[in-house]
């Protein structure tokens, strides 16, 4: 056992027996599988003015709150450009609007409020500059999204895009004998066609895969976690329609499609609350590190998925990161479920800046937008360092989040994501 493999190995050690690591507790998955008896597909459903320095180039990265706030952020109308998605599949407000109006019940009368705008603390961020800093590429890694489709035509993320190299595009000929004709940037098997962007329906993965790896200083848009040199994203559209929902079957084609095309993290923003042998099968026998979304509440109150299982985020799992969305203001997010035991770590997911479909860009809020931000994470660390295994790269992740009184006894790790603790880590292993 080489140094590096005996330190992270001993730290695991340290923590789980000093208390500090919370050991993996059983859900009651196989109790839940026996009183299971409903053998319909299931459905999911998709989970979601800055005064800052200048990370990159890029012409809207200082209103990226999550990479780096100092604590002016702050939500006001007629200060944003963009469009804002108060949850990912909602209508848009038009630009320069942040907060929805909202219908307070009197005896008498209802009245429209604003709800009150929240202000941002410093340090409520992933600290990427400092991962920057330290990152130097060892090896690439391909990123599996199974969600909404994604633009791969986007000006921020089109040099970032897995291509099939063994698929001739366009010729209509299964060249590569995988069973899918022209399938050049991955699979829609939403609609069982290679066509993996349709438009609008298709903003939800363009958002997160714009998180993990927007192309940065390249003078447009936003920056992304990963390192543009080094990370591939696959684009699975398991996911479509008005409501984003899909089925089982499209969830795991797209998994083992990944897996068979040399993914080695997916991210997974979506969720149902039926329990799913198939799909919990499919996950534990993949050797990928799944990025899971913990989910949002059905109202405006997240919901502790411990007593009220969410899958596959609720999952007793070792190949699954669950996250829960903390905003910019320090607290988890109103709507974002959480469980001590089922959710491992938060990550910046309200309001966040993102690539849309059709070269756009828009705010959205929920997990959704939380779970690519370890996803990024996971890839800048995977690639910095070719002798740690995926397991290595969860274990670091969890073990350097950032210790936050609000997040104690709702995440299993206490703290959220710290990109730049993270590879200092791994570094200081070597």
């Amino acid at each position: 056992m080489n140094r590096k493999k005996f330190m992270i190995l001993f730290f695991a050690v340290i923590l789980i027996a000093g208390g500090f690591l919370p050991a993996q507790m059983n859900r009651g998955v196989a109790e839940q599988a026996r009183d299971n008896k409903n053998k319909n597909p299931h459905i999911y459903y998709a989970a979601g003015v800055i005064k800052s320095p200048i990370l990159t180039s890029d012409k809207l990265s200082s209103e990226q709150w999550a990479l780096y706030n100092d604590g002016n952020f702050q939500i006001k109308e007629e200060q944003n450009k963009f469009p804002v998605y108060e949850k990912p599949f909602d209508q848009p407000m038009n630009p320069g609007k942040w907060q929805k109006k909202i219908k307070k019940h009197s005896q008498n009368q209802n009245v429209n409020l604003i709800r009150n705008p929240k202000h941002s603390f410093a340090g409520i961020d992933i600290n990427i500059s400092e991962a920057w800093a330290l990152y130097e590429i060892q090896r690439n890694v391909i990123v599996a999204m199974v969600d909404t489709g994604i633009d791969y035509n986007h000006e921020d993320l089109s040099d970032v895009m897995w291509i099939n190299g063994d698929e001739i595009p366009g010729n209509d000929i299964d060249d590569d004998g995988n069973g899918y004709t022209d399938d050049v940037y991955g699979w829609n098997f939403y609609d069982n066609t290679n066509e993996v962007c349709v438009g609008e329906e298709d903003d939800h993965g363009t958002h997160g895969a714009g998180t993990i790896a927007a192309t940065k200083n390249n003078s447009v848009g936003i920056a992304g976690i990963a390192d543009y040199d080094s990370i591939n994203i696959m684009s699975l559209k398991a996911l479509g329609g008005k409501d984003g929902s899909g089925t089982t079957d499209s969830i795991i084609k797209s998994i083992k499609y990944a897996e068979n095309n040399g993914a080695s993290i997916c991210n997974l923003s979506l969720g149902t609350t039926s329990y799913d042998q198939e799909l919990y099968d499919t996950i534990a026998d993949s050797s990928m590190l799944f990025i899971v979304a913990a989910g949002n509440g059905d109202s405006e109150r997240g919901a502790n998925i411990d007593s009220a299982p969410l899958y596959p985020a609720s999952f007793d799992l070792d190949n699954i990161i669950t996250v829960a969305n903390i905003s910019y203001d320090g607290n988890l997010s109103e709507n974002s479920n959480y469980g001590e035991t089922s959710v491992d770590i938060a990550a910046p997911g309200s309001y966040i800046l993102g690539l849309t479909a059709n070269n756009g860009y828009a705010y959205m809020s929920g997990t959704s937008m939380a779970a690519p931000m370890v996803t990024g994470t996971a890839a800048l660390l995977y690639t910095a360092d070719s002798e740690l295994s995926l397991a290595d790269i969860k274990n670091v992740i969890l073990w350097t989040a950032a210790s936050l009184d609000s997040l104690s006894g709702k995440v299993s790790s206490g703290g959220m994501l710290n990109a730049g603790a993270a590879l200092q880590y791994i570094k200081h292993a070597e």
